[in-house]
C-alpha cells in the first residue's frame, strides 16, 4: 500500500506507477462497439506524461481549473492525473447539464479551458461562447497541434497537498450547485479511507478489481473508488452506465471482486427472474448505500453475496460503514463512529436529543481539529460554507436516530433534497426554474416515494388565476422547465393544488402541505410524467 502522509496525488501516483508497473489500474468492460479495455499502471503513466507535457506546452500550469466533459470512462481518470500532475484543478461536468447549468458552471468556477469529445462538442462550444469568461475547448480525437493555447497566466502556486485538485458541484439546498474545493490531500485520504474498510470489502494489495457503474464525475468513483484502487495496486472498472441487461455479463468479463451499488441498482437486479450464479465466480461482496432493507435481505439470501452499506458526502473524507457482524441488514443501519469522526445527534437549537430519538446528524473530526479530514469550503461563498459549520460541526442535514450502542440509522434526507438514483437534486434549484413559468404562482417541490428510483420529484403548484388544471398545462411546464434543468431534476409529477402553507414570513411549510398518511401521488389534480423525463 502506498503512504501518503505529505504528498500530492502526482507522486502519490508515481510511487504506485514504481510499485506495480505491469499490473492492470484501468479497465472498461467491452461493448457493442469495442473490446475490453485494461491498461496498465505504466500504460497510464505513459498517457498521464503525454497530456501532461501537451498541457504545459500550451501554457497551462498551476492555480488554473479545468473543466472535464468526456462522459464516465478510463479517459476520464487519465486527463485528471495529468491535470493534477501540473496543479490544475480538475472540474468534472455532468453530460445531462443543460446549457444554462454547464454555463454557470464554467462561469462560476472560472474554467480556463474545457476538455470535451465529439459527443458534447456542440453544447460546449456553445456554452464556453456564452460564458462570461469563455474558455478555451479541446476535442479530445482531434489533432493535438491545435491545442488551444491559454489565454491567461498561470498563477503558477507551488503544488503541495493542500493544492486543490478537483471541485466537484454538488446540489445546494438554496438553489444553484456550490463547487466544493478537493485538495490533493483531501482525495487522497478517500483513498486510505477506503482501505481501511473490513469485513468481506477489505482491499488486498494487487488482488482486487472494482466494478464501479456509478459516474465518474461523482465522488464515489471519481475520487473515492479510483484512489482506493491507486493506493492498493488494484483496479477500477468503470463501465460507461449501469445496464441492467449487461451487469452480470459484465461482472463475469472483468473479473470484478467488488461491486458498487446504490439502492435502485439492487431493486433492478432483484427484478430479474433467473440470474446465471456462474457469472459471480469472482464476487466476494458489495458496497453501496440506499437499499431498502428487504431488498438487502432478498439480495443476501438469493445470491449469498454479503453488501456492506456505507455513508459518506462529497464534503468529508470518513464515512460510516457497517462492515462488521452483526451487519443488521433488516434495518437502516450506517455504522458506529470511530476514530477521525465523531458524531452527534441533535435537535434544531443544536442540542443533543435522547438515545433513539430522530435528530440531524452533525459531524467533526475532533474538538481539536475538527475540520481535519474535510473539503476545503464552497467555492465563492464564505457564508455557506461557515453557516454549515456553526457551533464547530458540519451539520449534514440527514436526519439519524442513535441506540445505546451508538450505531447510527438513517432516517429521512435533508429536507430540501430529493435523492433520485443516486443524484441529489435541490428542491429550490427546481422551484427557481419553475417559477420562471408565466403559468404558475406558487410552487414546493418535493420528494415521492418511487418504487425504482428510490425518490422522485414532485412539483407541488398553484397556478395563476385563470389558468386551467389539464394536463396541456403539466405539460407545458414540464417542457418549458426542460430547457433549464437536467432531466433527472426535471419533475415526475405535478400536482395541482389550491394553496401553499406558508409562515408569517410567507415561507413554505412544507410538511403542512399534506396530512399525516396522505400518499400525494393519489390526490386528484396529479399527474405522472415520469415516462416523460429521458436523456436527450
Amino acid at each position: 500500500m502506498i503512504k501518503i502522509s505529505g504528498k500530492t496525488i502526482s507522486q502519490a501516483f508515481k510511487k504506485a506507477c514504481e510499485k506495480w508497473p505491469e499490473k492492470v489500474f484501468l479497465c472498461s468492460p467491452s461493448n457493442a462497439t469495442r473490446h475490453l479495455i485494461e491498461l496498465t499502471f505504466k500504460q497510464v503513466a505513459e498517457l498521464v506524461e503525454l497530456w501532461s507535457n501537451i498541457l504545459r506546452d500550451a501554457g497551462y500550469g498551476s492555480g488554473q481549473r479545468v473543466a472535464i466533459l468526456l462522459g464516465t470512462n478510463t479517459n476520464h481518470y487519465i486527463f485528471k492525473l495529468a491535470l493534477n500532475d501540473l496543479g490544475i484543478s480538475c472540474v468534472p461536468v455532468n453530460p445531462d447539464y443543460t446549457q444554462s447549468e454547464i454555463i454557470y458552471l464554467l462561469e462560476d468556477s472560472e474554467a480556463d479551458l474545457v476538455i470535451t469529445n465529439r459527443e458534447y462538442e456542440e453544447i460546449i462550444r456553445k456554452s464556453a461562447l456564452a460564458s462570461k469568461n469563455n474558455p478555451n475547448v479541446f476535442i479530445f480525437g482531434r489533432d493535438t497541434e491545435n491545442f488551444p493555447k491559454s489565454k491567461t497566466t498561470p498563477p503558477n502556486k507551488e503544488i503541495d497537498c493542500e493544492t486543490e485538485a478537483s471541485l466537484l458541484y454538488t446540489s445546494g439546498t438554496t438553489g444553484k450547485p456550490k463547487g466544493c474545493i478537493l485538495s490533493n490531500q483531501y482525495e487522497l485520504l478517500c483513498g486510505e479511507v477506503y482501505l481501511n474498510i473490513k469485513g468481506p470489502i477489505t482491499l488486498k494489495e494487487n488482488k482486487d478489481r472494482i466494478f464501479n457503474p456509478l459516474p465518474s464525475f461523482h465522488i464515489n468513483a471519481g475520487v473515492v473508488t479510483f484512489f482506493g484502487a491507486m493506493l492498493s495496486g488494484n483496479c477500477i472498472i468503470q463501465p460507461e452506465r449501469f445496464r441492467a441487461s449487461t451487469w452480470w455479463d459484465e461482472i463475469y468479463e472483468t473479473k470484478a471482486t467488488i461491486f458498487h451499488y446504490l439502492g435502485v441498482v439492487i431493486a433492478v437486479l432483484l427484478s430479474a427472474k433467473n440470474i446465471d450464479k456462474t457469472k459471480l465466480k469472482y464476487l466476494k461482496a458489495g458496497l453501496g448505500a440506499g437499499v431498502e432493507p428487504a431488498l438487502h435481505v432478498q439480495f443476501e439470501d438469493r445470491l449469498n453475496i454479503p453488501l456492506i452499506e456505507v455513508w459518506g458526502m462529497t464534503e468529508m473524507c470518513r464515512i460510516l460503514v457497517v462492515d462488521e457482524e452483526p451487519r443488521m441488514i433488516k434495518t437502516r443501519a450506517m455504522g458506529k463512529p470511530k476514530h477521525g469522526l465523531e458524531v452527534r445527534v441533535v435537535d434544531e437549537n443544536d442540542l443533543d436529543v435522547p438515545k433513539n430519538t430522530t435528530g440531524e446528524m452533525i459531524i467533526r473530526h475532533s474538538q481539536e481539529t475538527p475540520r481535519q479530514g474535510f473539503f476545503s469550503g464552497y467555492l465563492n461563498k464564505p457564508k455557506e460554507t461557515e453557516e454549515s459549520w456553526r457551533n464547530g460541526w458540519f451539520h449534514t442535514g440527514d436526519t439519524v436516530t442513535m441506540d445505546e450502542n451508538n450505531m447510527i440509522y438513517f432516517v429521512d434526507r435533508s429536507k430540501n433534497i430529493i435523492r433520485r438514483s443516486g443524484e441529489n437534486i435541490s428542491a429550490a434549484e427546481v422551484e427557481d426554474k419553475l417559477y420562471k413559468s408565466e403559468l404558475i404562482s406558487k410552487v414546493a417541490c418535493i420528494a415521492v416515494a418511487d418504487d425504482i428510483r428510490e425518490e422522485e420529484v414532485m412539483a407541488c403548484i398553484v397556478l395563476n388565476k385563470d389558468e386551467k388544471i389539464l394536463e396541456e398545462t403539466a405539460l407545458t411546464i414540464f417542457a418549458d422547465a426542460s430547457k433549464e434543468l437536467a432531466y433527472f431534476k426535471l419533475p415526475g409529477w405535478i400536482l395541482f393544488i389550491d394553496d401553499l402553507p406558508v409562515t408569517g414570513t410567507q415561507k413554505v411549510v412544507k410538511h403542512k402541505i399534506f396530512d399525516t398518511g396522505i400518499d400525494p401521488r393519489s390526490l386528484p389534480n396529479v399527474f405522472d410524467l415520469r415516462n416523460k423525463k429521458k436523456r436527450s
